[in-house]
């Protein structure tokens, strides 16, 4: 028997002024869905299932930019994505263009537990969806007000932003200038992804992953992140679990989450000096964060971002929630 361990984040790159209760708010939720999949792997559930469990949470909480609260489209609607990786056999399944479907990741889990195929998008998806029978709502269930505010915003400096929820004093190309920090091109005080996901192993070294997200705010309509893309956002394998966050083309371009499990095959090192690796070497001026276990039970949190959202957990008592360095 092996040691468990998981972690979560909530988006890769946060405004330094971020308000308090922003920033406690985000917190909480983090260490909730930490101690829900803690008394999960504590009940010796699967960490495929603990995946799953933990970001149907984040997705149905609207603090983050997934399920209920998703970023919005230019067009002022919500399309999801998400994908989930079971490390044992690399089994997986992905969606994009989810418009109905309350948890995403759920749906993931189907197209790769129920269906031929690994990646299912758009229309294709949402018909899947219906013959499995998941739980759907209205498009209206996901958009919240503040992000319709944000979208509002967005469309008035002409560009894409990144959900935040943090008051702009004024028009919002000033803070462009304001601001010295970029993430994307972006000033940091727009920027703020919020992708959320979950990596575990558990005490049988299984390894698994998982990522969920709207998107970007203001974003064209059938744009694909890398949260959906395997061994972009998302990787498991026997060695470990990934999964990232941050700007999703540097992140599909350096194909991150597969990295990590390359660098300890072929290099032969280990989980913190993998992650440390690709973070330094892999996104050339991108930025971004990930969250990876391994199978021995170690837990690592990387990122060269200004700040993640993201906490972890070990069977040997340690637990941590943070946000910073």
């Amino acid at each position: 028997m092996g040691r468990w361990a998981i972690a979560v984040h909530g988006g890769a790159g946060i405004d330094p002024n971020l308000p308090v209760e922003r920033q406690e708010q985000a917190k909480q939720l983090l260490t909730r869905c930490l101690n829900l999949g803690i008394a999960a792997l504590r009940s010796n559930v699967s960490a495929i299932d603990v995946v799953e469990l933990v970001v149907r949470e984040l997705e149905t909480d609207p603090l983050f930019n997934s399920g209920r609260g998703s970023a919005l489209t230019e067009n002022g609607t919500v399309e999801m994505e998400a994908s989930i990786m079971d490390g044992t056999k690399r089994r997986c399944g992905a969606v994009s263009g989810i418009t109905t479907v309350k948890n995403p990741i759920s749906l993931a889990r189907l197209v790769m537990d129920k269906s031929p195929h690994s990646y299912l998008a758009f229309s294709g998806a949402e018909e899947f969806a219906r013959k499995q029978g998941v739980e759907t709502v209205d498009n209206d269930y996901f958009v919240t007000e503040d992000n319709v505010g944000m979208l509002k915003l967005a469309k008035e400096a002409n560009s894409i932003l990144f959900d935040y929820r943090v008051p702009l004093i004024g028009c919002a190309g000033a803070a462009a200038t304001d601001s010295p920090l970029q993430m994307n091109g972006l000033p940091i005080s727009i920027y703020a992804p919020e992708t959320v996901g979950c990596v575990v192993v558990d005490r049988e070294g299984r390894c698994a992953a998982g990522t969920s997200t709207g998107g970007l705010m203001n974003k064209m309509m059938g744009r694909i992140g890398d949260s959906p893309l395997i061994g972009a956002g998302t990787y498991a394998s026997e060695l470990c679990g990934v999964s990232c966050t941050g700007e999703g083309e540097a992140i599909i371009r350096s194909t991150l989450a597969r990295d990590v499990s390359a660098v300890m095959e072929y290099k032969g090192v280990g989980l913190q000096e993998a992650v440390d690796y690709v973070i330094k070497h892999r996104l050339d001026e991108g930025f971004a964060g990930l969250i990876a276990v391994s199978n021995k039970g170690e837990v690592v949190c990387g990122f060269n971002s200004n700040g993640m959202f993201r906490g972890c957990a070990t069977e040997d008592g340690f637990m941590e929630v943070a946000m910073w360095e």
